[in-house]
């Protein structure tokens, strides 16, 4: 695999972090730009790492020190000289995609931008003898791993009920106190992240997208996401805006609330599963039975209220990430205020049921133009 060389890289790195170090100088006087409840926290900072110092804190990147693997990606638990545990992210060496070289070199610009409490924060980058990226080591892994697997005790709901506010307050920061309104593209359980004391961490920004403050969405080709987790507009269409988080978001906190994984062992996808029971005000019957009862009623009204606004069918009778805070966190909602016309009810979730493809939770890439068709147009990217 040709990378981009070394020299050219460390130009565009020592120029980004310039450009991003006088942005966020005049971001700090702006006051009025940091949204309430944003959580900003210092302006970040990072730094290259070199290979021998990666090499050194992964055990020469040891089977053992593997915690994760995707489509084009490896992840490893190391620990540096000072004792600070890290997390290295790798791209594969087998992959040839350039496509996916790209995307990762786009993680590390997104990225190295953000810095808020519920997002994880780039420790810095490395780029001898391949492209890395080191973050802090999250110790409790991902949602999806503590929620699905057996080997883990049941969830309680105090961490589920920390876990959506969280992630949601995260989301809102990308998408309204950002100095760039970011789109992640693919929130999902296994991309968020858990600190010890069960903070969420919105990680995996391989596919996120910079949206220009005068544009109102961005369309793009190839669609690429996870199953059971794409908004319909983006699948159709292929135009992103924030609503497609939100989608994402709301097929996130089904399986916080369930238990369930956005696809069934049947390929059921959790919002259409869930959309009938929601549409007949029977939240109760969402609750994952592991919990034996255990949960706050009112907590879980919000949350499934929130949820089954987020996954409409119409963007436009979504809520934005500020909305779905009010909802989630505040007194009485004015479920008024979200009522539908009787057509738009009618039209919710039209032509669906082509999403019900035969296959797992995996990451995918189709054109727009085959977004209508048959199942037979999908790549699976493994």
């Amino acid at each position: 695999m040709k990378y981009i060389r070394t020299n050219s890289l460390k130009r565009l790195f020592s120029l980004k972090r310039r450009v991003l170090e006088e942005g966020l100088a005049i971001e700090d006087q702006k006051e009025s730009s940091v949204v309430q409840g944003s959580g900003h926290s210092p302006r970040p900072a990072w730094r290259c790492f070199s290979y021998e110092e990666i090499s050194q804190a992964t055990n020469a990147f040891s089977p053992d020190n593997l915690v994760g693997k995707g489509g084009y990606a490896e992840v490893y638990k190391g620990e540096l000289e000072d004792g600070e545990k890290i997390a290295v992210k790798r791209l594969t060496k087998a992959c040839n995609d350039e496509r996916k070289e790209k995307e990762f070199l786009t993680e590390i610009g997104t990225i190295g931008h953000v810095c808020h409490p519920n997002v994880l924060s780039l420790l810095g980058c490395c780029i001898d003898s391949g492209l890395y990226l080191i973050f802090h080591f999250s110790s409790k892994g991902s949602v999806a791993s503590l929620l699905h697997d057996e080997d883990f005790p049941v969830m309680d709901w105090k961490i589920r009920y920390k876990i959506a506010i969280g992630t949601a307050k995260g989301l809102h920061y990308l998408h309204k106190g950002c100095q760039r309104r970011i789109i992640h593209r693919d929130i999902k359980s296994s991309n968020i992240l858990l600190t010890a004391d069960f903070e969420p961490l919105i990680s995996d920004f391989g596919l996120a997208k910079w949206l220009p403050s005068q544009w109102t969405h961005h369309s793009i080709a190839p669609i690429e996401g996870t199953f059971g987790h794409l908004a319909p507009e983006y699948y159709m269409h292929g135009i992103v805006d924030e609503k497609t988080d939100v989608f994402a978001f709301g097929v996130f906190l089904l399986e916080i609330i369930s238990g369930r994984k956005p696809v069934d062992g049947s390929h059921q996808s959790i919002h259409n599963w869930a959309k009938p029971i929601l549409n007949q005000g029977e939240i109760e019957k969402l609750i994952d039975p592991r919990l034996g009862g255990a949960y706050d009623a009112i907590q879980l009204r919000r949350l499934g209220f929130a949820a089954s606004l987020c996954i409409r069918a119409s963007p436009t009778w979504r809520p934005t990430m500020s909305e779905v805070l009010e909802v989630m966190q505040e007194g009485e909602t004015d479920k008024e205020r979200w009522k539908m016309p009787k057509e738009e009810e009618q039209e919710e979730f039209w032509g669906f049921e082509d999403l019900e493809y035969e296959c797992d939770d995996s990451s995918f890439s189709i054109s727009p133009q085959d977004s209508v068709s048959t199942r037979s147009f999908l790549t699976i990217m493994h």
